[in-house]
This record gives C-alpha cells, structure tokens and sequence, in this order.
C-alpha cells in the first residue's frame, strides 16, 4: 500500500501526506506510531467514518446496527438512543452536574434570570458544589463568590455543597473537600456509564472512570440546572493504544505530554480520546486522572478510559449508586488510532508557553529554575506527593530551590501525614519533604495554579522559573505574565528542585 511518511521529533510534528492516499509512521525515537486507514483496511486496528451519503432507502433484510465507541454508548443511553454517530446533535440527560466557587455564581444568575427567581434545581442531589478555586485569600470578591454558593445551597437544599467556613484552619471544616477534580472521584461521584458535566474544562478528568465527562460553560450549566438536560454534539473518538512496560522513572504526566506534543493542542479539537492498551490497564486510578486530565490542553471533547476491575476497586466503598459501564464494540469507527511503546518513551517537559512545546527533560538541564511547584488537579493528588518523596529519599539531599507543595484536597493533606512512603524505614511524606527543605504543605486548593488574587499561597508575583505539575503554561498561568513554566511530572519537578535546573529524575531513580 502506498503510505507517506511522519518525521518525528520531541518538538515537531512533520506531515508529508499524499493526496487521498492513507498514512503511517514509525518513531522509534519516540516510541510512537499512528495508523490512520479506510474503512476496507484492517478494520480491527482501526477505521475512519466514511463521508455522508445520500440517503439510503431501508434494508429489507432488517435493521443493521453499527459499532459504537464508549463515547457513542454512553451519550446513546443518556439520550434514550439506541444507535448515534459522530456529528449528530442530541437531547443528553446529565446524571452529575458540578460547579465551583469561580463559575459557580454566574451559572446560578443565569439559572434564576432564565428559570425564575423562585425556580427550584431538576434534581437538588445531582448537583455537586464544591469551592475550590480561590479559597485561602482575603480577597472579598473571592470571598463573596463562596458566599453566594452557600446561600443558592441552603436555598436549594443541595445535598453535596462541600462548605468552609473557617479560612484560617480548613481542618476545623470536615465539609471542605479542595480540588473538585479529585473531590468528585475521592466522594464517589464519579462512576462508569454516566455523564458528568462541570463548568471547569479539567473536568474531563472523571473519563479515567469510564463515564463521559466534559466541562461546559456558565449559560449551559445555569439551564442543566433547571432543566437537567443539554443538547450536546456527538465527537468522533480518537483512540490512543499504550502498551510496554511503564519505566519506574515515567509517570502518567509523561505520557499525556508525549500524546499533546505529538497531536498538538489542536490535535483532538472536539474529539474524544480514548486510552487502552496494557501500560493503561497497569496505571493505578489517580494515574489514570493525570491522563484524562489533560486531554482539554489537545483540544478533546472528552478523555475515557474503559473500566475495569481498578475502576471497581477504587469506587467499593465511594459510592453504593448502581453503575453500568460500557466498552467499545470490536467494529466501533474510530477516526485515527495512535499507538505508542512505552518503554522507550523518556521523561518530558512540556516548555513555555504551550503544553505541546514538548522536550526531554534531559535536553533542559542547562535552564536555571526559581521555584517549584507540586500540586493541582494534575499533580497534587497522593500518588503524586508519593513519587516526589521516592525522589527526595533517593537522593538525600536538600532542595536548591523553594519548593511549594499543594495538596489537592483534604484527604490528600491527610495522607501525606499518614501513609509511609515505601522504603523509608516508615517515614511519612512530610517528613521526607521537611528533611529536604521544602515548604510545609498548603491548605489543600487549586492554590497558585489560575494565578488567583495576589495573596494566593505560591502565586508567581514577578517574572521567574517555575517547574510544575500543573497542566498550563500560558503566559499569566499561577501569576505572572512573564514568569516561565514547565509542566512536568512530580518525579521531574522533585529532581528539579533538587538541582536548582530542569533535570531528568533517572539522575536519582537509577
């Protein structure tokens, strides 16, 4: 077959494609490779939707049902289809709609210019608000966002508002949760099969539990609010196989940042992706967050990943809510298919100011860094602070340059005072940190990762280097319009604070 070729590099993305012929490539470099095929070719590996025909008159031999991905299934079950494809607009009931303390407000004016000042929610416990943002400020506008959340709350008789009232010790608040991303998860309202919007584009984080999950704007949330419905257009689905060994230096940030450098932020531009293969059978679930966190920095729709008996574990004793997940069918459309070697790809860094400027870690060591930072929806989830404490104990050394830490919730704040980090000796996360010198961990939130008001913990209020584990770098992102950021994994970020330059972490894993 006549093919044209890929050429590959950390930074570029080179395509020389033949008219109207099919095109595959092969990085070794890379450790990725994508097919993309007519339907009539290797259907299995994959197929592309062919053009819209004319209209067909019925078969007179029945009814003929096509493959559907998960995404199809799902929004066909939530629209009471029994068959949908890529582009068709449909009526969508929403099983979980979540909003924040910084969209929150605007979705609520909406609702009651749009539905009535005494209108009352479709359904008071399937919304979920969760304050979050800017949290831990003296800010009185931030203030007053929370304000009006707890007010519309106790209005509506919300049944999961996740409160805080005293911004001085969150502890003293056993309602205040922190980043709705993993709130949502850790509290259970993350489940396969279902939909779950939320006005935050990060919230198709959910996707790692096999459900569509896709942040959407303060005008639809304000009328799934009183109408518990959105008319949603089906994506076409992009599928992502991973497999190989996962190298004990790689986390799930590597490869989400191999993925967007390779496709571009672009790349997946109202599409769904989904991610299979045996390295994403073997990532736990918190890793599996981290890859369907950043599926919105390509463009994508929505992230997805099937369910499976990690998926069942984790939710045992989260949620009592029946679920029902659903998988691909073998003849299910998909519009490319990108397959990757694990266990050739090497720690990345996403440079300023784009998260496709992918780069080796290695390839950086020469930029001098000011700071760095662990948290976020992205990286400050327990398995994140785990894997920086592995790097900090491997070294024994202390920390060149200040280091922010930033749980994202209250559970994750616990932890890193409880778990013991493996081969310590039983020491706990804080206490490896506290050896290193690192900054005492924050009150969990999204902390400095928006920018937030200038009192916001770890904020960037002049132009400096930071290393990290968030999922933005644009200009402005946690402060400062000319502060540098490079996105990396916890392993990266904690090997970087230790050398005061961007370092790849093998330096002290290996």
């Amino acid at each position: 077959m006549a093919s044209s070729t890929i050429a590959v590099t950390p930074t570029s993305f080179i395509l020389n494609k033949q008219k109207d012929l099919g095109f595959s490539a092969f990085s070794t470099r890379s450790g990725f490779s994508i097919v993309k095929c007519r339907r009539t070719i290797f259907k299995k590996i994959c197929s592309v939707m062919a053009p819209q025909q004319s209209e067909r008159k019925p078969s007179t031999t029945g009814s003929v049902k096509t493959g559907m991905t998960m995404t199809e299934k799902i929004l066909a079950r939530a629209s009471e289809k029994t068959q949908l494809i890529p582009g068709e607009n449909v009526w969508v009931n929403i099983d979980v709609l979540m909003t924040h303390d910084v969209c929150g407000p605007g979705s609520i004016g909406i609702f009651k210019k749009e539905f009535g000042e005494n209108a009352k929610v479709w359904d008071r416990e399937k919304i979920v608000i969760i304050p979050d943002h800017y949290i831990f400020t003296s800010d009185e506008r931030a203030n007053r966002n929370v304000d009006i959340l707890r007010d519309f709350c106790m209005e509506q008789n919300i049944k999961y508002f996740y409160d805080i009232k005293d911004l001085g010790n969150f502890k003293a608040n056993p309602d205040y949760k922190g980043v709705c991303h993993i709130a949502l998860a850790q509290e259970g309202h993350c489940r396969p099969g279902e939909v779950l919007l939320g006005t935050d584009s990060h919230t198709c984080t959910a996707g790692a539990f096999g459900q569509f999950a896709t942040g959407i704007g303060n005008t639809d949330a304000g009328f799934v609010l009183g109408a518990g419905k959105l008319l949603l257009k089906v994506p076409p689905t992009l599928r992502f196989v991973m497999d190989g060994e996962m190298p004990d230096y790689l986390l799930a940030k590597d490869l989400i940042l191999q993925i967007i450098g390779e496709i571009s932020v672009s790349g997946a531009t109202y599409k769904s992706m989904e991610f299979v293969g045996s390295t994403v059978e073997s990532l736990t679930m918190e890793e599996r967050m981290t890859l369907c966190n950043m599926v919105v920095e390509a463009g994508g729709k929505n992230g997805v990943v099937p369910a499976d008996s990690t998926t069942y574990k984790y939710l045992e004793d989260k949620t009592s809510v029946a679920y029902e997940p659903v998988y691909s069918d073998e003849q299910a459309r998909f519009l490319s298919e990108y397959r990757f070697d694990v266990s050739k790809l090497e720690p990345l860094v996403a440079k300023p100011h784009s998260p496709d400027n992918r780069a080796l870690a290695r390839e950086c060591k020469d930029v001098k860094i000011d700071r760095v930072y662990i948290g976020s929806c992205t990286g400050g989830k327990t398995e994140d602070f785990m894997a920086a404490a592995k790097v900090f104990l491997a070294s024994g050394k202390k920390v060149k340059v200040p280091t922010f830490l930033v749980p994202a919730t209250q559970k994750v704040w616990m932890d890193l005072y409880g778990l013991q980090v493996p081969g310590s000796g039983g020491k706990t996360c804080s206490q490896i940190f506290e050896e290193a010198g690192c900054d005492t961990p924050a009150s969990p939130s999204c902390g400095a990762c928006l920018g937030g008001p200038k009192d916001t913990y770890a904020r960037m209020n002049e132009p400096m280097v930071c290393v990290s584990t968030t999922n933005r770098n644009f200009p402005g992102r946690m402060g400062h319009r000319e502060g540098q950021i490079y996105l990396a994994s916890p392993y990266t970020a904690a090997a970087s604070a230790l050398t005061g330059y961007v370092t790849d972490p093998r330096e002290f894993l290996q």
